[in-house]
């Protein structure tokens, strides 16, 4: 577990931000869960990849990363469940960002995410100052579906053709919550 100090905790999870240090964890997390990820999902599974990534969610101000620790369990204190993206933050009158987020093999179906959600969605409506977040999910996505659902957010369209994944253009569901619906 890294240093870093927690942004927001809950009974059995708690989010803080990526760190360079975190990349043996990750990686061999990320390669653990390939089976689970498939098709939806890419996330680092080396430490280079790694390292340009976590650089990005550190580094740009139009993203914020956290990963979603367990504070108590059977990963350990600490250990890595999985991670919410929070990309293209805009700021001004818009104040939005879009969900990326991913839950590894050793924590999937166990609630760790949906309690990390909504720590990152009150820590984004809160510290960040964001009014309004959206999560794009491929209508086949079921787990990601309910994730979002669960959370709290409305199905507010359907994009086809919307984002490049695994080599073609997938369609999305277009899910959003604001800050009031919190």
């Amino acid at each position: 577990m890294s240093d870093t100090t927690y942004l927001a905790e809950g009974p059995r999870t708690a989010i803080r931000p990526f760190t360079p240090a975190d990349a043996d964890e990750f990686t061999a997390r990320a390669r653990e869960s390939r089976e689970l990820h498939r098709p939806w999902l890419f996330p680092p599974t080396d430490p280079d990849t790694y390292a340009a990534y976590a650089t990005v969610l550190i580094e740009d101000p139009s993203k914020a990363g956290f990963l979603v620790c367990e504070r108590h369990g059977a990963g350990g204190d600490g250990a890595v469940a999985g991670f919410i993206n929070i990309n293209n933050i805009v700021i001004g009158g818009f104040r939005c960002g879009a969900l990326g987020y991913g839950a590894f093999a050793h924590a999937a179906g166990r609630g760790l995410m949906a309690e990390g959600l909504g720590l990152v969605l009150r820590y984004a409506f809160g510290p960040l100052g964001l009014h309004r977040l959206e999560a794009n999910v491929q209508p086949g996505n079921e787990a990601s579906i309910a994730l979002v659902r669960r959370a709290g957010f409305r199905l507010e369209g359907f994009s086809p053709d919307f984002l490049f994944i695994d080599g073609a253009w997938r369609d999305h569901e277009r899910w959003a919550i604001t800050a009031e619906m919190r």
